[in-house]
């Protein structure tokens, strides 16, 4: 069963007895909004030029450009992923390729200590982008379980390269953030905060 089969919220509770809670997930936080750099500009007005029709369209000329924009400061310490394969041994509910991963390992060939999922909302639809992101997170958990990494806190999102609605996992419950973010200045704040915090509290320490 491929991540992207799950489309609702209550097949993730009810498959893995995961709660969700709908929070404000950074309210008690003070992120600042970081302007995008000119290559970035640049991209997504070449982008918007000829505007994405279609998921593949909208991976590659809006979400990428964006995600590969975050990971420039942290090269060193974070590998990006797209289109790799998280497969559970123990559950064949989760197998296949997932979107996108951050992974808290210097550059690598190899997926190792995922820290980050983001899936693609498939025809518009967030929930349907929840609840995949969710269970590509859920993988990533029982992964570096099996690896012997211990990450107690992971996130995600889920966007259709215009709306971003981030969530958090910790102590088997998943925390979804109220509301969408789709300004971009903030949207790459809220980025640099969360591999500044796994860097901080978890690199070279798993």
């Amino acid at each position: 069963m491929g991540y992207s089969n799950f489309k609702k919220i209550r097949e993730v509770k009810n498959k893995f007895g995961t709660p969700f809670v709908s929070i404000e997930l950074f309210s008690d936080l003070k992120i600042a909004p970081i302007a995008p750099s000119e290559w970035l500009t640049i991209s997504l007005d070449r982008a918007y030029a000829s505007p994405p029709t279609n998921e593949k369209s909208k991976s590659e000329r809006l979400v990428s450009p964006i995600l590969l924009e975050v990971l420039e400061q942290y090269r060193d310490k974070i590998t990006f992923f797209s289109g790799e394969e998280v497969n559970i041994n123990v559950l064949d509910d989760l197998a296949g390729p997932c979107d996108f991963f951050f992974a808290l390992t210097p550059p690598s060939l190899l997926l190792e200590a995922p820290i980050i999922s983001i899936a693609e909302a498939k025809d518009e639809n967030l929930d349907w982008g929840i609840a995949q992101c969710s269970a590509q997170i859920y993988a990533a958990h029982l992964f570096n379980q099996q690896e012997g990494k211990n990450i107690p806190v992971l996130y995600g999102c889920a966007t259709t390269g215009s709306e971003w609605l981030f969530l958090k996992f910790e102590n088997n419950t998943f925390y979804i953030d109220k509301k969408p973010q789709t300004d971009l200045p903030q949207i790459l704040g809220t980025w640099h905060w969360i591999l500044q915090f796994f860097i901080d509290n978890y690199a070279g320490k798993i």
